[in-house]
């Protein structure tokens, strides 16, 4: 699709939507403390509220296919961000981050996966402009990830960290405690890092690894750059407040991986059909287009990607609560 939103919106869009993650930033460091239920509901709330206005204005200012296509890709990207959290969980558990000061960590977190993310979004559009068969790699790609999804647990991904992690302490000077969100400190006149370093690298590798996955799976719903863009900045909107909303709950989400492995899979499978029906490659059918091949269209995508997390999500729901039941019979049984 041609993109025909006008040059002065997506530059307000840019500007607008970068101050806001700005402004949170400076909220974040200003007022460490640990939000409340409530507040993290509001905050959320106002994120899912903007991110729905700009599907508005994009129709307004565009057509339905841009509106559409924007829902389908942060969706997809709230999804997969939440997925994220899982991790960030982790790490905050392992490395014993003060909760106090977990929003800032989460912020600089939520501020390398935008870096990299802007960066793999303007090599992704470089490489659908110049090689058309990138959609065979992209697809192939998904459906693998899809499977190491559904097959690995988030602890495994802590365990690829720690030789990074080990590398680290062995070569940096790090201090045993922390000293609120400082990232240096002195000991005995000596210049240190404090442990949140060691946070900010397993962030970081955290945030690589699903920068692999999103930008391809984004690119299976849209290839504009703008919607690809600011669908992931509003994805990762209010994630600091949402990992706070959730809490315990998100670890607890246990099917939740698999509603994202089918989302990644469904995605694939698409991107791949995309690319028999534009093939140029001179072994796949002698260098023509595959006319069978059907192309999904985003509307379709968009209630696959909205199906697979809310069932996956209420499944996740109902196993909690049977838990809890079974667990609440065995209690009452050896009280009696």
């Amino acid at each position: 699709m041609e993109a025909s939103l006008p040059v002065w919106f997506e530059i307000t869009s840019y500007v607008v939507l970068l101050s806001i993650l700005a402004f949170d930033l400076i909220l974040a460091y200003r007022r460490p403390h640990v939000p409340s239920t409530k507040e993290s509901a509001i905050w959320v709330s106002i994120y899912v509220g903007l991110a729905l206005v700009f599907a508005l204005l994009m129709l307004w200012q565009g057509s339905v296919d841009h509106a559409a296509e924007f829902i389908a890709g942060w969706v997809t990207e709230y999804s997969l961000s939440i997925d994220n959290l899982f991790v960030f969980v982790i790490i905050m558990a392992r490395f014993s981050v003060p909760r106090k000061y977990q929003q800032e960590v989460l912020m600089v977190g939520i501020l390398i996966a935008l870096v990299l993310r802007g960066l793999f979004i303007l090599a992704g559009a470089a490489l659908i402009e110049n090689f058309s068969f990138i959609f065979y790699i992209f697809g192939l790609f998904l459906v693998y990830t899809a499977i190491q999804q559904a097959r690995q647990k988030h602890d495994d991904m802590e365990e690829q960290e720690n030789a990074v992690i080990r590398l680290l302490r062995r070569r940096i000077p790090i201090s045993d405690n922390y000293e609120g969100a400082k990232l240096r400190t002195t000991i005995d006149g000596t210049r240190v890092f404090t442990p949140i370093l060691v946070v900010f690298v397993a962030l970081g590798i955290t945030d690589l690894v699903f920068a692999l996955d999103s930008i391809p799976a984004i690119f299976g719903i849209t290839t504009d750059p703008f919607i690809v863009f600011t669908a992931n900045i509003f994805a990762l909107m209010g994630l600091r407040q949402l990992y706070f909303l959730l809490g315990d709950l998100i670890d607890k989400l246990e099917y939740l991986h698999y509603g994202i492995a089918f989302i990644l899979a469904f995605i694939g499978v698409k991107l791949f059909f995309h690319a028999l029906h534009e093939n140029e490659l001179p072994f796949i059918n002698g260098g023509e287009h595959v006319e069978w091949a059907p192309e999904i269209s985003t509307w379709a995508s968009l209630a696959v990607i909205l199906s697979a997390m809310t069932i996956s999500v209420v499944a996740s729901l109902i196993k909690i609560r049977i838990d809890k039941n079974r667990e609440s019979r065995v209690t009452e049984s050896a009280d009696r």
